[in-house]
Order: structure tokens, then C-alpha cells, then sequence
């Protein structure tokens, strides 16, 4: 493509690192069987998305959010029970949210810092907003907290922020509860316990709310079975949380996600449900895939399992060619090398998975 010289200069006014990066890429997915991120496969019933329309259809859609916004958050303190004390603010997903720490927390030599491999939107919005990132690896092994590594670099780097995902994305995984309290209580700034995969795991971090003040707790409705509504949500103490507040945008949940996710709340029962079938059918997939030769998985208290198999890129391609989408994560950190990321799906498309994996291999 030919650029004039008026749009070369007018390219130049971007910043250098904003154009030297490539954009988040999201697959394409039509016609296939998504197992890519880690979305809930299960659709209302035919009664609820019918209920949920006429709801939708009332709402006052020619005014800002305001009210709605704040009748969501006091829904979702409720059901996330939050501790006495704490406070919540709301984003458009958990990135808003990583967004707004980035920019709370954003001043010079400010340093984020986060176990790899783990969500790649850390290190994204850290940069993007002027922030120094420091990642420190996992163990090799079992993809677990290295403890020595991170009490290390805290030492070293005094990081302002410290995200721990809780499961990590994308290794499934809960790390030692003794090693993360290490990590908070030698933490000179804020925690973040990401608990986007919280339906799906066995403990959460909320009860820690209680003895460290510096603490804040991160959780999405995305897995919950909204990830097309983007409501996120963080917790913490109300002083804490009162400054990340200032700088959310105004009205940043609209009024139609806002009343999606109250409906869904007050049908709490419907989604928790399909996180106990999604819960069964992980652990069904996971003997499956133990069965296979050659495929290595990892146990996973999320609603995907990381998976090292001979050769990843050909196995990506082999499965997309037989109608089945998953996550080639071989090439975001040297730990995934070889590394699959297969969500969980429905009982058919686990096995439809299944098949296209016992072809391609």
C-alpha cells in the first residue's frame, strides 16, 4: 500500500513502540469448534433469552448509566461477598480494569512486575501507559510460583504492582497459598489476585481481603458466562479502591450490559450449573487426553487445559483443517514451547476435540 507523505507524517505522530507492536489478534472462527478462549459454550435457555429480551427491550437506552451501574456493583459485592470494609468499581471487562491500575499507578520508574507465563495484558497496558514490566518464570517443571525468584525481584524492583492470576491463564494452575503470602506480605505496593477463572476452581482469593490492606481481588463475568457483555470487577479496601475509581471512565458499563448482568445474577443458578458441567467435562478431557500418545496434559483448575504435545504449530494447523480451533500458545514465552491451550467445551465438542486430535496426530 502507497502512503502519501501527508499520512507518513501524520503516522509519525504515534508513538514509536505503539507502531512497532503488532495489535491483539483475535482468530477468526466461523464454522469451527471454538476451544480458543476459554468462553463458556453454553447458551441461555430458549425461556431465559426470551425473558432477557423483553428485559433489555425497557431499558432507557437514550440515558447515561449511572444508577444501573451502581445497582450492578452492589449485585455483584453480594455475590461475590465481599468483606466488610472493602469496596468495588466496575470495568469493561478485566482489561478496563488492568487498563486503569496501569494509569492509577502510572509515574515514573513505577515498575509492574508478574510470574510468565501468564495473561499477556500486564505487560501490554504496563507499557502502553509508560510503566516498566518485569516478568519472572514460572517453574519448568509444574508451571508453579518460584518463590526464591519472586521474593527476589521484589527485592530488586520494589514494583509498584504485582499481578498474580489465580488460576493462571494460560497454565490452569493454583499456586501455593504459603508462597503467595509471601509475595503479599513482601510487596511494597499493590497485589492484584486475578480471579478470572474463579467459577471453575476449587479455592479464590477473597478471604485474604481481610488481613492485607494492599490487596485487591480481580474477577470478570466473562467466564461466568457473559464474556459478550464486558463487565469486570475489582475489590478491595474502600480507601484503595476509591483511587483506582477516579480514573474510570464515566459511565464505562452501558445500560444494556449493566441490566444483562443483573439478570444473569438473579439466575446465579443457571450459570453456576454449567460451571459444575464445565468443571466435569475438564476433568473427563483431561483423562482423555492423558490416553494419547505423545500429549502431555496439565492438571487445570480453570475451564481450559494447557497441553504439550511433539509439535504444536502442525498440530494447530491439523486441528483447524478438521473443523476444531484451539490456542497455539507455543510462541508466547520459552516454557509454552510445544504448548496447546484447549478450552473446555461441551460434552460433543470435547469429543469432537477429541477425534480431530486422534487424525492429526
Amino acid at each position: 500500500m502507497t502512503i502519501s507523505p501527508r499520512l507518513n507524517q501524520a503516522l509519525q505522530s504515534v508513538r514509536e513502540d505503539v507502531r512497532a507492536t503488532q495489535a491483539y489478534a483475535v482468530a477468526p472462527s466461523h464454522g469451527l469448534v471454538k476451544l480458543d478462549v476459554m468462553e463458556n459454550p453454553f447458551r441461555l435457555p430458549p425461556e431465559l433469552q426470551q425473558a432477557l429480551g423483553e428485559r433489555l427491550g425497557a431499558v432507557a437506552i437514550n440515558r447515561y448509566p449511572a444508577e444501573s451501574t451502581a445497582t450492578l456493583a452492589a449485585a455483584l459485592a453480594r455475590h461475590a461477598k465481599m468483606p466488610v470494609g472493602c469496596a468495588i468499581t466496575l470495568g469493561n471487562g478485566s482489561d478496563e480494569l488492568i487498563t486503569m491500575l496501569s494509569m492509577a499507578l502510572s509515574r515514573s520508574g513505577a515498575v509492574v512486575l508478574s510470574p510468565e507465563p501468564s495473561f499477556v495484558m500486564y505487560e501490554i497496558s504496563a507499557r502502553y501507559q509508560g510503566l516498566k514490566y518485569v516478568g519472572v518464570p514460572l517453574r519448568s517443571e509444574d508451571f508453579a510460583l518460584d518463590g526464591p525468584a519472586m521474593l527476589a525481584a521484589i527485592a530488586e524492583h520494589q514494583p509498584a504492582l504485582i499481578y498474580l492470576a489465580y488460576p493462571n491463564n494460560p497454565t490452569g494452575n493454583l499456586w501455593d497459598a504459603a508462597v503467595i503470602e509471601q509475595i503479599i506480605e513482601a510487596a511494597p505496593g499493590l497485589v492484584v489476585m486475578d480471579e478470572a477463572y474463579q467459577p471453575f476452581a476449587s479455592s479464590d482469593a477473597m478471604h485474604w481481603l481481610s488481613r492485607y490492606p494492599q490487596l485487591l481481588v480481580m474477577r470478570t463475568m466473562s467466564k461466568f458466562g457473559l464474556a459478550g457483555v464486558r463487565i469486570g470487577y475489582l475489590i478491595g479496601q474502600q480507601a484503595l479502591v476509591a483511587e483506582i475509581d477516579k480514573v474510570r471512565p464515566p459511565f464505562n458499563i452501558s445500560v444494556l450490559n449493566a441490566e444483562a448482568g443483573l439478570f444473569a445474577l438473579e439466575h446465579a443458578e443457571v450459570y453456576a450449573a454449567q460451571a459444575a458441567e464445565l468443571r466435569a467435562q475438564r476433568e473427563v478431557l483431561f483423562a482423555a487426553l492423558q490416553s494419547l500418545p505423545g500429549v502431555q496434559p496439565y492438571p487445570s483448575q480453570g475451564n481450559m487445559i494447557l497441553t504439550r504435545v511433539p509439535d504444536a504449530p502442525a498440530l494447530f494447523a491439523a486441528l483447524k483443517a478438521r473443523g476444531v480451533l484451539v490456542k497455539n500458545s507455543s510462541a508466547a514465552h520459552p516454557l509454552l514451547k510445544n504448548c496447546l491451550r484447549i478450552t473446555v467445551g461441551t460434552a460433543d465438542e470435547n469429543q469432537a476435540l477429541l477425534a480431530a486430535l486422534k487424525e492429526s496426530l
